[in-house]
This record gives structure tokens, C-alpha cells and sequence, in this order.
């Protein structure tokens, strides 16, 4: 389905109008920035916008030379070459502008609220967990993105049974939501004798981090109770009731805390993963409102779907939503390759979205 000419035409006037209210001595700060953020962002796309709507005049411009019969052949030749670059370029413009023009996620540039759990598989899932945050901390490290732990709950085998943290940095949620979803491993594990492979999997789910300002939470529809915190096999590690579990009525969402000494500091956690999980749970609501027959394979965050393995006896690693599989294993797990199944998930997602408006 072609692009309509007037979204087009929509965007070179947008981009005309902001260049003379830029020019004016008339805009506040405030406004100047707006103008100038919006701006910015049209002229990564006005060039192919105005290569797309002088498409057909300079179309019409090449078939009437090549049509005329007084225009030498070799004149013609050149302009039916030129004519063919003119239609794939045309193509190449539709593609970007249709992207473009694509709705934006509001959360894709928020920071993210990133939870793993061992799931299936005992002890050796446990291990696989504490694996994969490793893996997610190196990804920080390399691009210089800020990870706090909120909450670990360890395994008697050194893994994790949980691990909640906040990463922060610039467009955190865009680059990780992909990554919600059950991740399955297959290795030997070191207790297997018969060097058997032995299959288990976690479950990561990636949150956009929710501000005060995106969830109101009215301090009625909380239940706030306090508990003494135990560590490993239910032992007491504080005398004091500092653990807090918050309840919001309305959703029936429960969050516990109690990694701090502090209950207050406990009460703040516990709020900060209630805003996020709050603030999901309304944004899917809405998605599913706007689009209950969408089927899209990408980004859905359903926990039960079996999104990456990672074979250790064959060192590769399959996302098995774009069919991606990478004999790369070690430098995923090192973090050295992310951006590189990242992409592919990001176009794939695209173009599902361009089908939806086709």
C-alpha cells in the first residue's frame, strides 16, 4: 500500500514552519528546546520526504525523453537507467518514511527495571540466572549504563532464585525489552557425572521504570505490611521488622523487600518495582485494547514464550523469534554481540509493524 502523498507533505511543511519559528527571537527556552528536539528529528528524514514527492514529476520528466522519438538512443538508455535508480530509490524512501511515521513507544526512551528468575531445572537454573545477570552486567559496563541492584535472593548452589535491578542510561527500555521471556539452557552441569546435557531455563522480564508522574498511586488503594526479614532456610537476620510488602488492591500486584536494614529504604524499593510493574500492566492493557488481532512475535514480554537458547556443548546461541542463530556462544555471553541480535530483533519488529499498516 502506497504512502499517502499528504503525510508527506505533512512532514516538509512541519519541517519548513520549525525552521522559521527556530529563526525567531520570539520562542521562551523552554520552547526552543521543544522546537529544536522536533527539528532535529525531521531532518534525519526530509531528504527522502522531498526525493519521495518529486517522485512522479521527475518520473514523468524521464519518460517523456525516453518516449520521444527525436532523442537520440544513447540519450534514452541513460534515462532509462536513471529511470530504474529513480523507482528503487523511490522504494528505499517509502520504506524510511513509513518507519518513521510509525508510532513511537512513549517508554523506549526511559530507564529499565530488569527481573530474572530461575525457573525450571533446580539448583542448575539457579546457575544459569546468576549467568545471565553477569551477562547483562558486562552489556552495561560496555555501554557505560548505570546497574543497581534492588533485590538478590541466592540459591544453596551460589546461584540466583531472583535478582531485581534498575539500569539507567539513554533509551535503556528500547535496547532491552526484546529480552523479556524464558531464556533455556542446554550444558552439563558439574554435579553430572555421565556428562549428560541437561536442559533448565529463567524467565527475564523487562520493565520501562516507571516516574511518579507516569503512576499515580494513591496511598488507599495500598496494604503495607511489615515482617521480619529471613535470610537462606528462613533465619532471622534482622530483630526488627524492617521487611515490608506493599499490596495495591485495585491489581492485586504484591512486591516484597527486604534486601535494606532500613524499613523506610525497604518501603521505597518495594514502591519503585510497584510504579514499573503498575505502569506495564497499563501499558499492555492499552496495546491489547488498540490491537487485540495483532500477532506479533516480538517484544510481547509473555513470560511462557521461549524466546533464546543457549547450547554450551555446541557454543551457539538461537533467538528463536527471527530464526538467528550465532556459533558465538562465549561472546555473547560476554556481552560483545548484543547489539548485533538487538538490530535484527529491532528491524524484524519493523517490518511486522509496516505489514500492520500495509
Amino acid at each position: 500500500m502506497p504512502l499517502p502523498s499528504q503525510k508527506v507533505l505533512e512532514i516538509i511543511k512541519k519541517h519548513s514552519d520549525l525552521e522559521k519559528d527556530l529563526s525567531s527571537s520570539n520562542l521562551d527556552s523552554k520552547s526552543f528546546a521543544q522546537k529544536s528536539k522536533e527539528y532535529s528529528s525531521l531532518n534525519d528524514i526530509i531528504k527522502f520526504a522531498i526525493e519521495y514527492s518529486n517522485f512522479d514529476s521527475s518520473k514523468k520528466d524521464l519518460e517523456k525523453i525516453i518516449s520521444d522519438s527525436s532523442v537520440e538512443e544513447e540519450m534514452k538508455e541513460m534515462a532509462k537507467n536513471e529511470l530504474q535508480d529513480l523507482e528503487k530509490k523511490h522504494k528505499e524512501n517509502e520504506i524510511k518514511l513509513k518507519i518513521f511515521l510509525l508510532p513511537k513507544d512513549e517508554a523506549d526512551a526511559k530507564n529499565a527495571i530488569l527481573e530474572i528468575r530461575a525457573g525450571t531445572g533446580g539448583l542448575e537454573a539457579s546457575l544459569f540466572a546468576s549467568d545471565l545477570f553477569k551477562m547483562y552486567e558486562k552489556i552495561c559496563n560496555r555501554k557505560n549504563w548505570i546497574l543497581e541492584i534492588i533485590s538478590l535472593s541466592k540459591s544453596d548452589a551460589g546461584g540466583l532464585k531472583e535478582v531485581i535491578a534498575s539500569i539507567k542510561g539513554k533509551n535503556i527500555y528500547s535496547l532491552l525489552k526484546y529480552e523479556s521471556g524464558v531464556h533455556r539452557v542446554q550444558r552439563v552441569p558439574d554435579t553430572e557425572t555421565q556428562g549428560r546435557v541437561h536442559t533448565s531455563a529463567a524467565t527475564v522480564a523487562v520493565l520501562p521504570e516507571a516516574e511518579e508522574v507516569d503512576v499515580k498511586i494513591e496511598d488507599k488503594d495500598l496494604r503495607i505490611d511489615v515482617f521480619r526479614s529471613s535470610g537462606p532456610g528462613g533465619q532471622s537476620v534482622n530483630t526488627t521488622d524492617s521487611a515490608v510488602r506493599v499490596t495495591h488492591i485495585p491489581s492485586g500486584i504484591v512486591v516484597s523487600q527486604q534486601d535494606e536494614k532500613s524499613q523506610i529504604r525497604n518501603r521505597e524499593k518495594a514502591l519503585k518495582i510497584l510504579r514499573s510493574r503498575l505502569y506495564e500492566f497499563e501499558r499492555k492493557k492499552i496495546d491489547e485494547e488498540r490491537s487485540q488481532d495483532r500477532k506479533s512475535k516480538i517484544g510481547t514480554g509473555d513470560r511462557s514464550e521461549r524466546i533464546r537458547t543457549y547450547n554450551f556443548p555446541q557454543g551457539r546461541v538461537t533467538d528463536h523469534r527471527i530464526n538467528l542463530t550465532l556459533h558465538k556462544l562465549e561472546e555473547f555471553m560476554q556481552g560483545e554481540i548484543f547489539d548485533e541480535v538487538i538490530e535484527d530483533l529491532n528491524l524484524q519488529a519493523q517490518e511486522e509493524l509496516l505489514e500492520q499498516l500495509n
